[in-house]
């Protein structure tokens, strides 16, 4: 059976071999966050990647290296200023040696995270439990979101601060990558989740032929955050893109790419009062998080 683990390990090395620094010029561009400053990890060496804040400010979630050279698991880091985090080990209870990774928090503390471990009996990865200083209890599959279709991945996902709603990623690989991912949003009901039959609409000006994925939504539902990149094997080109909308109920306008956000970045998330936001960048040959302010 095609292995989904090794199609998502290319997601990475394509944008590390096929995604040059110079972004779409084309785009439109914002300044809504800019200053770009590198963050510290305290007793930590290893790539850091999908920066995840908790809705207190107080822990750094976060994931090592997509690769499959590598076990990626998730770990956390403990707030000493905003540039500062101390480095407090893997996060208990959820880690395996299938990949772990893109964290996200709601205010309840229920932790939803991408993990593989069943992909192969069950075509799903998303799963939830609950957070408490560094620890994961009741690690569960989500019910609701997976298409149940082989070689269709959600290989991001994001929580409303509220609990309410998840924005993921539905993706189809193919067998040198990825072929196609747009972002979908789901709501909760009882238990799990389903897609709202609107998802398209609300989303139209934010899906393209390109890849978009790692989305970070505004606790308002107003303004959301993620990545698109275009693969190719000249000039392919990855950023960060910013679409808000005036209310939650209409779709989101036409996406602005972070001018002040360049080379390889990715992923990112927002502080709890939304003036600044965190996100990976490439660094020589190093993934490393980084914090850019209103």
């Amino acid at each position: 059976m095609f292995k989904i683990s090794h199609a998502l390990a290319l997601v990475a090395l394509a944008f590390l071999t096929s995604c040059a620094s110079s972004p779409d010029r084309s785009a439109p561009e914002s300044r809504l966050y800019a200053h770009p400053q590198r963050v510290a990890i305290l007793g930590y060496e290893g790539h850091a990647m999908e920066p995840f804040l908790s809705r207190d400010g107080r822990y750094l979630l976060f994931n090592n290296l997509n690769d499959p050279a590598v076990n990626t698991n998730l770990h956390y880091a403990e707030r000493v200023d905003d540039l500062t985090f101390r480095y407090r080990g893997e996060i208990a209870g959820v880690n395996t040696p299938a990949l772990e990774g893109v964290p996200t928090l709601d205010r309840r503390n229920n932790l939803y995270f991408v993990s593989l471990r069943s992909y192969e009996s069950s075509l799903s990865t998303i799963h939830r439990g609950v957070f408490s200083h560094g620890r994961v209890a009741g690690v569960a599959l989500v019910p609701g979101l997976s298409r149940k279709e082989a070689r269709h991945v959600n290989f991001d996902v994001d929580v409303s601060p509220d609990g309410n709603t998840l924005y993921f990623v539905d993706a189809r690989f193919g067998r040198s990558g990825p072929e196609t991912a747009d972002l979908v949003v789901a709501q909760r009901q009882g238990e799990g989740f389903v897609r709202r039959s609107d998802s398209a609409v609300l989303l139209q000006h934010v899906n393209t032929d390109a890849l978009e994925y790692a989305p970070c939504i505004s606790a308002d539902g107003l303004t959301l955050l993620f990545t698109r990149a275009r693969l190719s094997l000249v000039g392919g080109s990855v950023a960060i893109y910013v679409a808000q909308r005036a209310r939650s109920t209409e779709p989101f306008g036409p996406p602005a790419r972070l001018a002040a956000l360049d080379g390889l970045v990715e992923a990112p998330t927002f502080t709890p009062d939304e003036r600044a936001i965190y996100f990976h960048r490439k660094d020589g040959a190093r993934y490393v998080i980084y914090r850019a302010s209103r």
